[in-house]
This record gives structure tokens, sequence and C-alpha cells, in this order.
């Protein structure tokens, strides 16, 4: 027992020196890109707003500092830093501090970050009714208590409230404490592998649906925001659910086969799980009128999100700013101010706006294009196949999500690289939107590591499994993922005119 401890304290200690030095190494590695000489064929505030970008990559990667004071920061020294250099259209003069500033804060006005914090009321309003509690629990009621079908119920329920509760730290936050409940009330060891099986299969089900579901994932309103503003294309909630569904619900069932396969439960069958349930149903009572109404609400607001340029031409982010707005109003509405306020995650609202204005700003000072010449450059992109560049980029994605603790951090610094990448491609034919949108997915993925998405790590937090154990399913998972990515791009994807 002594040696494993032994070999489990140096991940510790890095972990620990990366969170303490995380910071300074930041600055260090900010400075260094100020003072090197800058390029040719890159402005200055290009140069500077690559240090930014390895700043906050350090930062984040390290998570030294919480996320919405990275973002305070980021604001400070976009607004200098760029503010101080050569305006890129005119040279000779500066670009001046309130134009720093301006771009530092241009996120928050885009669209996207309408619809990420309209999302969050959205979560609040399902969490202060209950009603994302009585979903669950109807569903887990109806599916028996052999412990494969649970295990089938828990991923069906991830997928059910994808629809319904766009925030998939909301989702994971309404399922732990109902599944941990489950296990409580069937009597099993909380260290079985019954218990570890069905919360990874609760992290893991909502990090698949985020692919599935344009407005499940705050990540896809950043990569949704950058291609409506630089490619100038709409995706609807329609189209990506047409191009995204099969992805997710194909990996939803290697899901369910690679748990059972390389963490099978103890059990086949749960004595008094049925019942148990069925008690935490019961013990909710009857639908309250605020569950009825937000359910009225959801639902059309589902059928607008599902039927934009099909039936009517309001987009997802105004629809549900009039959601929004029904639910706050008195009378019609299901909670107040106050009592959604004290549940929104101002932080998430804060860095998702200063992460789309960092990409916009890498995309402006031409720091993007430049990158992505370097990039495409280095492994010889410039003529090759789709299929080739998808699995390339993909491949990237993936690794530098090892690093990544948010995965709308990593869509704020990479979709627009992406972009830049695929613009400087002479392939002929390539769907730029499209790819983009498919590389999006794999944003989604961080499957591997409970540090790589929020929902993963309040799984971990509740102590039923290893993080050997999340390691030992996410390779798979992430394995096969990939390789759908590849398939689907050289079949269904092609077939869609996306790849």
């Amino acid at each position: 027992m002594q040696s494993v401890k032994t070999a489990a304290s140096p991940p510790i200690q890095q972990e620990s020196l990366a969170k303490r030095y995380g910071l300074i190494l930041g600055l260090l590695a900010l400075v260094a890109i100020l003072v090197m000489p800058t390029p040719a064929d890159l402005p200055v505030a290009g140069k500077v707003m690559l240090g930014i970008l390895l700043f906050s990559v350090i930062v984040w990667m390290t998570d030294c500092i919480s996320y919405p004071t990275s973002a305070a920061i980021i604001t400070a020294l976009m607004a200098f830093l760029v503010g101080m250099s050569p305006d890129v259209a005119n040279p000779k003069v500066l670009y001046g501090t309130a134009k720093g500033l301006q771009m530092a804060i241009a996120g928050f006005s885009n669209t996207a970050h309408t619809l990420v914090a309209g999302a969050l009321f959205i979560a609040a309003a399902m969490m202060l009714t209950g009603l994302d509690k009585r979903i669950a629990l109807f569903v887990l009621s109806k599916i028996g208590a052999r412990t494969n079908r649970v295990l089938a119920g828990v991923i069906f329920v991830g997928f059910l409230l994808s629809f319904f509760v766009p925030s998939t730290t909301a989702r994971v936050s309404c399922l732990v404490p109902i599944v941990l409940g489950i296990i409580t009330a069937f009597g099993v060891d909380k260290k079985s592998k019954f218990a570890g099986v069905m919360m990874i299969a609760t992290a893991q089900a909502d990090s698949i649906w985020n692919v599935g579901i344009k407005t499940a994932a705050a990540q896809n309103m950043v990569a949704i925001g950058f291609i409506e503003k630089i490619l100038g294309k709409n995706i609807t909630w329609l189209e990506w659910f047409i191009a995204a569904a099969p992805f997710a619900i194909i990996m939803s069932a290697v899901l369910y086969y690679v748990l059972l396969k390389v963490m099978p439960p103890e059990m086949d069958e749960i004595a008094g799980g049925q019942e148990a349930v069925s008690r935490s149903l019961a013990e909710l009572g009857p639908m309250k009128a605020s569950e009825k109404k937000l359910m009225a609400i959801s639902l059309a607001l589902l059928f607008f999100w599902s039927t934009e340029k099909v039936l009517h031409p309001f987009d997802t982010s105004s629809t549900t700013i009039v959601a929004i707005a029904l639910m706050l109003t008195p009378g019609i509405g299901v909670m107040n101010w106050k009592d959604a306020q004290a549940k929104i995650p101002w932080g998430t609202v804060i860095l998702f706006g200063v992460g789309i204005s960092l990409g916009s700003a890498l995309l402006s000072t031409k720091a993007a294009a430049w990158l992505a010449k370097l990039f495409v450059t280095t492994f010889g992109l410039q003529t090759m196949p789709a299929l080739v560049i998808l699995g390339v980029l993909a491949a990237f994605l993936i690794i530098i999500h090892m690093g990544f603790a948010s995965a709308t951090a990593l869509a704020s610094a990479m979709i627009p690289i992406v972009i830049s990448v695929l613009q400087s491609i002479q392939t002929p034919g390539i769907n730029i939107v499209g790819m983009t949108m498919i590389l999006q997915y794999v944003v989604s993925f961080g499957f591997i590591l409970p540090v790589n998405a929020p929902q993963n790590m309040i799984a971990y937090g509740t102590e039923t499994f290893e993080v050997k154990d999340f390691v030992k399913t996410g390779i798979p998972l992430t394995i096969i993922a990939y390789l759908l990515i590849l398939l689907l791009g050289a079949t269904y994807w092609r077939w869609l005119g996306l790849v």
C-alpha cells in the first residue's frame, strides 16, 4: 500500500507546482514573445496577441487562477498591450487603450454570448423548479433494476436532458445526486464497479451529447459565433442536429458497451432498485404549477429551435431571450431575478465573452492567419485531401485538450486558428464551415481525464471511481470517437457536403 502512495505522489506535486507557478510561467512566456523580433509578415499587434494567447493557454492549462480572474487579466492585457501597438490598418498610429478595450469586450455583444447567458437562466429555472430531477427520475423509474438497463437509463437521461438543460455542468449536477441516491438505496458499496460505472456514464454521456445538440454546451456557441462572424454562415439548430446526432447516437451505444466490457458491474440485477427510484419520484409529489409552466415554455422553445429557417425566420438566440423573459415575468414565469441570479455561474458568462473577444482579436490583428500559415506549412497540409486534413486537425485538438480543463476555453483559443488553417488550404472543394463544425465536435471530447471537463470533476468528486478507471474507459472512447469522425467524414458528412 505504501508503494502505491509513493507512486502516486509525483503527479500531485507536479499539479501543485503547475498551479503555484502557472501565472508566473504565463507572464514569462508573454514577455518572451513581446521581446522577440517581429516577423516581417506579422503585424506588431498580431505578435502581441500571440503572446496573450500563449499566456491564456498556460493559465488555463495549469488552472493556476480561476477562469473569471483570467478573463479580467486578459481584458487588461488586451486593452494596454494591443492599445499601445500600431494599428494594423494604419501602422503610423497606435490603436489606443480605448480601442484595445473595445477589442477586449467585443465578445459581449456577440449573439452567441447572449445565447449562452440565456441557456444558464434556463438551467437555473430547471434547478429551481426541480423539473430536471423529475424528468431524470421518471425515466429511471421505467427501466427496471437490471444493472445494464440502469446504465442504459443513465445514458438516456443524459441524452434527454441535453434538449432541455443547455448547460453540461447543470445536467450532471442534477443527475449525480440522483445516481448517488440510487446507489445508496440499492445498498451497493460506493466503491463498487457498479457505482463507478454509473457515475462515469453520467459524465461521459453528457460530453457525448454536447456534440449532438447545438444548444447543449457553451463551447458550441463559441464556434457558432466565430463561424457567423468570420464565415458569414448561421448554422441552425436542426442543421447541427442532422449532422451531429448520428455521431452522438453511435457513441452512446459505444459508451454502453465499453463501460460494460471494461468495468462490468458485480451483479446483474439489484434487489429493490425499481422501488427505490419509484419512491424518490413519489417523494416529489405531483407536478407543481411552476414545473408545468417551465415544461410548456421549454417545449415551445425546443420547437422554435428545431424549426429555425424551416417554419420561421427567428434565430436561436432571439427565441431563447423571449423564453427567459417569460420565465421571469410575474404571473407567467417560474422564478424571479433574485432566485435566478443566485444560480447563474456568472464567471462562465464573463469567460465566454472574453474568450470570443480573444479569438476575434487574433483574427483582426492577423495573428490567427500567421499562425495558421505556419501550421499548414509545417504539416504540409496545403494540398492534402480533406479527410487527411480533418484527421490531422482532430488529432491535434484531442492532444491539446489533454491540458485544458474547459472546452469553452479550448474553443475560444483554437477555433479561430482552425478556421484560418482551413482558409489557408488550397485543396479544392473543402467546405470550411462544415469542417469547422466537425472539428468543434472534437473540442467537446474531454473523455480521457477527469480534469478535462467540469462535468467530469463533478462526477469524480463523488469518490465512486479512481482516475485510472476514468482513463481506462476514456482512452478507448476517444480512439473510437476519433475513428468515427474519420468514418463519418468519409461517408455521411461527405454526403451532406460538409467535408
